[in-house]
This record gives structure tokens, sequence and C-alpha cells, in this order.
């Protein structure tokens, strides 16, 4: 049997029909399958069989083009693969280092993300035995901790035992605690990185939705000399959504701050099977060469079987969505346009507010790379402008006159002193 794909072409006196035909195979168990001829369009189709006989017309169907996931390049760090975040390791297999590897081979995890830190209190556990005996069982071991901002130098210090005591990589869990707060940000990141070194992987797991945090500074965190990668809580059950919706609002506000984005999915709460499979597969699709799971401790036997090899097909997502920015716009994604304009040559103070100088400057922007001249921040000249470098900015001297960094107080831009609009993962005890 063939599947006749009839489509009209323009000739020189008119026009024609002309039957494109596939042959149709039987494929159990998805039944009879036809491959779509390149040149076949949306409309409507009918099967002739043996002697010439046809069927009714079907139809009409839609033919899109066939497109592919993103490439996937690794890191070449520890956050390539397939990653499990251990909050207490007490409370993880029998606690053991041997069950720990064994189970986390058994799953397909190359990866073990260990709290090693809470604010200013070192975690014991993060101990140079544990990190030894995993490594020798095969596995990477990256350190975690949670910062507050209360004593950013502190907090660096413990970043930098961390990776002394042998972590493969060092994840700075910062969320509500650090909204607002720019000079302690970038304190702790010129603290660590003065003692850690430039070229130690470093991610940032902080909100995902990062239009719902405009005074989050996720510009120094993700900046020059920050973290090198981008770890964002995509809890899309805890969220209320769906996988598809969390990852599409992940990637469009976080892509902007061009750091490789590894997602961090869950495993608590008992997600469907059918979900994590998804977010395995569209995460693939997106380009991340690994993904994580929070956490060790709340996975359900259904949610380690999800994430167990093989490794599921990449599905292809929709085009990434630069968000757009406008007068009136507010929040840290503002600064870092204004930080790009400026570095740009454009004169603009860094703020975080889209005032009428950001649209003069941005407008400007536009006219000098030939871009339609709109003064907004849109899908055309998001890529233009991430081509220059960030300006730079001192918040730590900045901030001076206006609040102490030892009494924890919002400073840095105008934007710093935003509310959160929502917290779309519910705060719970720290911990991703």
């Amino acid at each position: 049997m063939r599947v006749v794909f009839s489509r009209r072409v323009r000739t020189a006196s008119g026009g024609q029909r002309v039957a494109l035909t596939s042959k149709l195979r039987l494929r159990n168990p998805d039944g009879y399958v036809a491959t779509v001829p390149v040149t076949a369009k949306s409309g409507r189709i009918r099967i002739i069989g043996p002697r010439g006989l046809r069927s009714n017309v079907v139809g009409p169907i839609h033919i899109h083009k066939r497109t592919t996931p993103r490439a996937v390049h690794g890191s070449g760090t520890a956050f390539d693969g397939s990653g499990m975040w251990i909050w207490y390791v007490s409370k993880s297999s029998d606690g053991t280092t041997a069950g720990i590897a064994a189970q986390a081979q058994q799953y397909g995890v190359n990866t073990v993300f260990v709290k090693s830190s809470d604010g200013t209190s070192w975690w014991d556990q993060f101990s140079p035995t544990l990190v030894s005996a995993l490594k020798a069982a095969g596995l990477h071991v990256c350190a975690w901790q949670f910062v507050y901002g209360k004593s950013p130098d502190v907090e660096a210090s413990l970043g930098a035992r961390a990776a002394q005591t042998g972590a493969d990589c060092l994840v700075i869990d910062a969320e509500g605690q650090y909204e607002g707060l720019y000079a302690q940000a970038q304190t702790y990141i010129q603290d660590l990185r003065a003692q850690v070194g430039p070229d130690f992987p470093v991610g940032l797991a902080s909100f995902p939705y990062v239009d719902y945090h405009p005074s989050l500074p996720y510009s120094v965190f993700l900046g020059p000399d920050g973290a090198q990668y981008n770890v964002p809580q995509v809890y899309w059950k805890a969220i209320g959504t769906s996988v598809d919706t969390a990852l599409a609002h992940t990637y469009s506000w976080n892509s902007v701050y061009g750091r490789q984005i590894f997602p961090l999915g869950q495993l608590y709460d008992n997600p469907s099977t059918s979900d994590v499979q998804r977010f395995r597969a569209l995460s693939t699709g997106y380009g991340a060469p690994g993904v994580s799971w929070w956490s060790w401790q709340s996975a359900s036997s259904a949610g380690w079987s999800a994430i167990a090899p093989p490794e599921p097909a990449p599905v292809v997502p929709p085009p990434v969505s630069y968000p757009v920015l406008k007068s009136g716009s507010k929040g840290d994604v503002v600064l870092w346009a204004q930080e790009h304009l400026e570095s740009a040559g454009q004169a603009v103070t860094t703020t975080g507010t889209y005032d009428a100088a950001t649209v003069s400057a941005v407008s400007n922007f536009q006219t000098a790379n030939g871009l339609p001249v709109t003064g907004q921040v849109d899908a055309a000249t998001w890529p233009a402008l991430l081509r220059y470098q960030p300006a730079a900015v001192s918040w730590t001297s900045k901030s001076s006159a206006r609040a102490s960094i030892a009494r924890v107080r919002r400073n840095g831009p105008r934007s710093a002193f935003l509310r959160a609009k929502r917290y779309e993962i519910p705060r719970t005890p720290p911990g991703p």
C-alpha cells in the first residue's frame, strides 16, 4: 500500500496536482508507518492499495519541518552527566560511602553534591575521608553551601575549604536571604576567587524564575569572575506547573547571563515517572550536558528508577525567547542590560530601572548596530548587546554610604530594594 500526499504546483498554465507517494509499512506495535516526502505540504492524504483500490480522503494533516535538539557541548567538569544532591550523608543509603557508591552506580549517577557548610558553620560530613572514598569508587564529588550574606568573607572561606578538601566543584546555594545584598555577593565572589583561583568550577543554584526576584544579584553571582555554571532549581511540581512550562520560563530568563545551564530537577514529593523522564529528555533538547536531582534522601524507589539509564531520546524544545525589557521594567536583568550598554559606549546609569535614559541608550545602540529602533531590549537586540562584556561595577564601595555590609541591609542598585514578586518554590528549611 502507498500513501498519496497530493499537492498543487504552479505551472505556466496555472497549476496542477502532483501525487507524492510513500510506502506504507507495518511496524508493530505502532501500526502502519509512512515516511513523509520532503516536498509534501499540509493537506489531505489517501491510501492506495492493491489493484488500485483507493481509500477516502483523510485530513487535513499538518506537516512541520523536522527540527533537531540543540547540540550538547559538555563542560568537561563534574557538572556533566547525572548528579544527585545529598543534604545529610547519614540519611543517604545506609550512611556509608560503600552504600552511596553502590546506589549511585546502580542508577547511573556520576556526581554527588554533598552539603559542606551552612552560613558560617562547616559541616563535618564533608570530610577528606568521605571525598577520597567516593572518588575511589569512581564518583565525582562536589560541595554545596547554603549562604546568607551575613558574613560573606567567612562563607567564601568555607567554600574554599571545600575545594581544599578535594571537591571537584562548588555550588553556591543563594536564595531569598541574599536578595538585595549586592555588596555582600561581590565580597563573597571576590574572596572566593582569591582563594580557589579563576578556573575552579563554581555553580550557582538559585531560584529558576529570575523575573520573580528582581533584587537577587544574579549579575554578580553569574557575572565576570563569578560562577561559570548555572544550576537553577527547576522544581516544576513545587512551582505548580508542567515540566515544559518550568523549563521554558527558566531558559528564557537565565540565558541572558551567558552561563551554561545544568537544570536541577526534583525527586521529592513523588513526581510522576513520566515527568522525570520528560525533564531529562527536554533538558537534553535544550542542550544541557547534565542534570541533577534534589535529593538523595527524599527520592522514592520510583524516582530512582526514573533517572536510571538508558537516557531517553532528546525532546526538541521551542526556541528560547529572550525577555523583552522596556520603559518601566525593573530588576537585575535590567541592570545586566545596562552594564552591557555601558560597555558598548552608551550613556546609561546602572540602576536596574528602565528609565528614559535607558530607552535613549538602547535606541542609540540599535541605530549603531543596524537594528530596528524600538527603544526596547528585545529578541533582536539581546544577541548584539551580549557580544559586549558587562561593565565592571564596584558595589562594595557604592554601598558604603548607604548601608553597612555587617548590618545586612539591602544595598547596590535602585532595584536592590524591590521585593520578590513571588516565591515560586515554597520556602523550606535551608537547602535547594
